[in-house]
């Protein structure tokens, strides 16, 4: 079938008899999806000027991210089922619009309180956005070219991590950081204007009661787990974790129990290829999203880069993942796509354990060549291990499932982040990085990366251990 028209197995009430493109579609979606890694690290560079013009210390400074990734984990799940049940593109436009109004109230925030508030409603809309992109995109494309379709996509989020940071440093030193929140807002109106472009069985509804019981208990859940690992070491952040193992095995049976669960139990205790799929994922997101945070401060501080040349050397990384991603979606296309995840989580397993061996000397050519590597793996991985896991649910379920793909990847992030906090709080106790303690702080800084290449290791046991699925696809 060509690019234009209607897809093959599709029908005239399902489109609703109107022609569309599927590529303007991908791209449509493809933008939004590139706001999320966009502006998380385009803030990053912004955080010193938000922290001047406010007074801010930096565990305010700190929140200024959190607040968006915790509202991201919140809402993934329910935005996924509201997705499945109230209509994929309604929800997905409708997040686009609350993103949106959060970047523009960020524009005229008057203080760091506020500017928290409104990165919380950005992370909402977020959280509608990237529950349904992906579903969206599964079902647009049949299975022989959902591979590429998805590693495009993918694309999209090393583009954003690689622009960011230039884009972000650049538009705070020149147009002041809320810039960045214009361009944000300004990313999202494409699609917006063009929302009558998606066809109508994009959006197929399927009437279900909504469970508030599951957003209760998953809130309050994901709340004791950001705010106990984010204070693991001290007695209020191990009870609060304590909280969370309660809320967890309260959360599962109630979800066992409802007949249109928020998480779908089913698919997790009956689908080995769903169940591993999200594991390796919230493994492999929570062994590799901390490298680029650790690496900026090991240049920085045992090796007295330059911030600058800091962000320039890691910028490596993500530009081989945006040359990888589509290769390895159009190999998921090809071969089993679990084995190509498999190989490229083995692959970032060696890169890090290379980053294990750092040094106060180890040569900047390894260090590039380790992060070329890690490079590879991440864009090995991230678009056949998604492939495999939309390509073995029913059509019913893409909201759920690509609801809990973004929710792994948030959750690793926060899992990640929070294990360098930790091992940060043993070895250094509270002491801000001196010269007195760069001993501590590269032994923090190689147990991690060990640490993180046996927790890929793992993953890779697990990955390869996914038999082929037999689950029914229910192809339009």
């Amino acid at each position: 079938m060509g690019l234009y028209g209607r897809r093959e197995g599709t029908t005239a009430e399902q489109d609703g008899a109107q022609s569309y493109s599927r590529r303007f579609i991908l791209i449509l979606v493809t933008i939004v999806t590139f706001l999320n890694p966009f502006t998380g690290s385009a803030i990053n560079l912004a955080l010193p000027a938000i922290g001047t013009e406010f007074f801010a210390d930096a565990a305010a400074l700190a929140w200024v991210s959190s607040a968006y990734l915790l509202a991201s984990v919140i809402f993934l799940l329910p935005a996924g089922r509201l997705g499945d049940s109230r209509g994929r593109v309604t929800v997905f436009l409708a997040g686009v619009v609350v993103y949106t109004v959060g970047s523009l109230l960020s524009i005229f925030t008057p203080s760091i309180e506020m500017l928290l508030v409104f990165r919380f409603i950005q992370g909402t809309g977020g959280a509608m956005i990237y529950a349904n992109s992906v579903a969206l995109i599964t079902n647009l494309y049949p299975p022989g070219e959902r591979g590429y379709a998805i590693g495009l996509n993918t694309t999209a989020v090393y583009a954003g991590l690689s622009l960011g940071p230039f884009l972000g440093g650049a538009l705070t030193q020149f147009l002041g950081w809320r810039s960045i929140f214009i361009v944000t807002a300004l990313l999202a109106v494409p699609a917006l204007f063009y929302a009558k472009r998606f066809p109508a069985f994009l959006n197929e509804r399927q009437r279900e009661r909504f469970d508030i019981p599951g957003l209760v208990l998953s809130s309050a859940l994901i709340l004791c787990l950001f705010l106990g690992l984010a204070s693991a070491a001290t007695p209020v952040g191990v009870t609060l974790l304590a909280a969370a193992i309660v809320l967890g095995a309260a959360f599962f049976r109630v979800e066992r129990r409802q007949s249109c669960p928020l998480l779908p139990v089913s698919l997790i205790t009956s689908n080995r290829v769903f169940a591993a799929s999200n594991a390796a994922a919230l493994i492999n997101y929570s062994a590799t999203f901390a490298i680029g945070f650790l690496l900026s401060l090991y240049l920085q501080y045992i090796r007295g880069y330059e911030p600058v040349a800091a962000g320039t050397l890691l910028l490596v990384q993500p530009i081989v993942q945006v040359f990888v991603a589509p290769v390895a979606g159009r190999l998921a296309d090809r071969v089993q796509p679990g084995h190509v995840a498999s190989v490229g989580m083995g692959i970032s397993a060696v890169g890090l354990f290379g980053l294990a061996l750092l040094s106060e000397t180890t040569p900047v050519a390894a260090i590039l060549a380790l992060l070329v590597l890690l490079g590879v793996g991440l864009g090995l991985f991230s678009s056949p291990n998604t492939t495999a896991i939309m390509g073995c649910v029913e059509k019913r379920f893409y909201g759920s499932a690509s609801a809990m793909t973004a929710m792994m990847r948030s959750m690793g992030m926060m899992l990640s982040m929070g294990a360098v906090l930790v091992v940060f709080a043993v070895i250094m106790g509270s002491t801000t990085v001196t010269p007195a303690i760069f001993p501590e702080f590269l032994l923090s800084v190689r147990l991690l990366f060990l640490a993180f290449g046996i927790l890929s290791v793992f993953g890779v046991v697990l990955s390869l251990r996914r038999n082929r699925c037999r689950s029914v696809l229910l192809e339009s």
